[in-house]
């Protein structure tokens, strides 16, 4: 296919915008799949996905498509539109040339979508704008179009209306992608080989599994290929195209997207936004993007210590296509081997997990998330704080700081009260107070009466299911977008966490002195909720520098033992009653409590 019949691109949205639907009527309109075999979201591989209802996973599809009896070659990156997974949609509008903006007609532009859009346009995409569910009831079709075109400086015309649901006009959005998408640029086509690898998955038969772009020259089947970074050597084994599926091919040319089996077996060596080369070729790296600097920390323990070694497999297969992800080997007398793993946010954490739930059987003990912090010791030296369980004596920290981000929400004014009392509450600053109104419906009725709020934050404020309350507060219709501004000063203090009188280092937490009361409470009475009842009473206590701060007590599980007695003297059942006591109390000396994975869980999504 010669490159000026190639058109690279992604959809990029809000969550929940229709992404994932717009995707299944683009594989449907150009006969990608079959009605037989469609599904609903069709390009969310994982069970997980449609369970939730989210793109997890970016997913590359090439579709053919003729207009004026002109065969093109579409390639789709889907990608997701959760804050968390941001890094997702940077990875893929590296590879692509162009991007549609989707955004709901029920719901207007929101945070993310703005996010999105500057990613977009720091890489000079093409933007394709347009509004989504103009069948629902509810749908504000004129406020959402003249939103997205005052916002990318457009006239109104040029936005597509579309109902993804229904299949209304789809086939435009893929006329104006083959008319004002670039193709890829033609001189790169007689160069050396070079491939820009922006995802990758693990097989055990073909080695690692590269998902590449194609920037100059062409590779074929059988030859010898090296990593730019890590100088990793390897053959080609299979290549082909996403259909979406693997489609095998003979080559692949400048231009093109697709995948390359390189034979490697070593997971490490193959890394997201790394150049491909033919071995022994002189070339320069692509330029890849910018590596995520994870800012939620938690450590994840093997429930069976024996399955350590699976956990250390697991963890090294799912980076391979979650660069975010990042990880080192910990130790914990209590809990044995485990790992300390950077995440982007809590979504992030509770998918990894269920992931090596599902994909490796594994059951995990998961500590409380926890931001990293930096202390001064009173040596003047600096340290990096990862988990509660590295944090030094307070007598022998002389300053501590915390990360601070610049947090965005964006609300319909009607819910302003609601959402201003959240954020004061967070112990941060307020910034600003933007409003996003269209000019030509300021006077409507119909006008936009959205918010934008900008306050600058602890960021350790924001993992504590901020995104949940401002969702439940909103019903719904806010959203929020945070970047990291850097370390401030903080006044904090470690809490323990006891049951049964054992400290449970996994669920320590550093907090705010000033809120470290309400933490406590807090966090006791969570787990008097989540935790299984026992045949003995359970005392949950929270500690701070040996002080029992808060408390709660769980009443032990009973059984009648003198349920099935009849008649006779009261002594009998005295005896038995006395029993069952002396059987409790003996339990409560040397019984442990066992802890659910799915009780950690519970807990730190609060």
């Amino acid at each position: 296919m010669e490159l000026d019949r190639i058109r690279n691109f992604v959809i990029i949205s809000h969550i929940d915008h229709g992404k994932s639907t717009l995707a299944d009527r683009f594989l449907e309109l150009t006969q990608t799949i079959s009605l037989k075999k469609m599904t609903p979201q069709f390009l969310d591989m994982m069970d997980l996905e449609k369970e939730r209802g989210i793109t997890i996973k970016l997913q590359p599809c090439r579709m053919e498509y003729k207009i004026n009896n002109e065969s093109y070659i579409l390639n789709l990156i889907d990608t997701p539109g959760h804050i968390d997974f941001s890094y997702e949609v940077s990875r893929s509008l590296a590879a692509v040339e162009g991007a549609v903006l989707l955004v709901d007609a029920g719901k207007g532009i929101q945070a993310q979508t703005l996010a999105n859009l500057d990613l977009a346009k720091e890489q000079n995409l093409v933007i394709i704008p347009v509004v989504n569910k103009i069948d629902l009831p509810q749908a504000k079709i004129e406020q959402a179009t003249t939103e997205i075109a005052e916002l990318l400086e457009i006239d109104e015309k040029e936005v597509i209306k579309i109902s993804a649901k229904l299949g209304t006009n789809i086939d435009q959005i893929l006329s104006v992608i083959v008319e004002k998408i670039p193709c890829p640029k033609k001189e790169n086509s007689l160069k050396h080989f070079r491939a820009l690898i922006f995802d990758s998955r693990y097989d055990s038969f073909k080695g690692v599994i590269a998902y590449v772009r194609v920037v100059d020259g062409e590779i074929e089947t059988g030859q010898k290929i090296e990593l730019f970074a890590t100088r990793a050597k390897g053959e080609v084994r299979e290549l082909g195209y996403f259909n979406p599926g693997f489609l095998p091919q003979k080559k692949l040319c400048a231009g093109e997207i697709g995948y390359i089996a390189t034979g490697i077996k070593e997971a490490g060596k193959v890394r997201v936004g790394d150049t491909i080369q033919i071995s022994n070729s002189e070339i320069d790296a692509l330029s890849g993007y910018k590596e995520p600097q994870p800012m939620v920390f938690v450590s994840l323990y093997p429930e069976n210590p024996n399955d350590f070694d699976l956990l250390k497999d697991g963890m090294s297969k799912l980076k391979l296509n979650d660069p975010a992800l990042v990880f080192e080997p910990e130790a914990k007398e209590s809990l044995g081997r485990g790992f300390r793993c950077g995440f982007l946010g809590n979504l992030h954490i509770e998918i990894v997990s269920e992931r090596l739930k599902r994909e490796f059987g594994l059951d995990l003990i998961i500590s409380s998330p926890s931001v990293v912090f930096k202390i001064t010791d009173n040596k003047n030296r600096e340290k990096f704080i990862y988990s509660p369980g590295d944090w030094p004596e307070s007598l022998d920290i002389k300053e501590s700081k915390e990360p601070w981000v610049s947090l965005e929400v964006m609300t319909p004014t009607k819910y302003m009260g609601g959402i201003l009392e959240i954020l004061n509450n967070l112990g941060g600053k307020y910034i600003d107070t933007k409003y996003f109104l269209s000019q030509s419906s300021s006077s409507s009725s119909n006008a936009s009466d959205r918010t934008i709020l900008i306050y600058e934050v602890p960021l350790r404020e924001i993992i504590a299911n901020l995104y949940d309350r401002i969702k439940g507060a909103t019903q719904g219709y806010a959203s929020m977008n945070y970047r990291v501004l850097g370390f401030r000063n903080a006044d904090l203090v470690k809490m323990e966490i006891l049951i049964a009188g054992k400290v449970e280092k996994a669920f320590s937490k550093i907090v705010s002195s000033e809120k470290v009361l309400q933490e406590a409470r807090f966090l006791v009475k969570k787990l008097k909720e989540v935790l299984p009842a026992q045949q003995f009473s359970v005392a949950l206590q929270a500690s701070l520098n040996g002080k029992i701060i808060a408390r709660e007590t769980m009443k032990a599980r009973r059984k009648d033992v003198t349920g099935a007695l009849y008649g006779g003297d009261y002594s009998r059942k005295r005896k038995l009653l006395e029993k069952q006591k002396k059987g409790k109390k003996e339990l409560k000396a040397t019984g442990k409590i066992k802890i659910p994975p799915k009780a950690f869980l519970e807990v730190f999504r609060g």
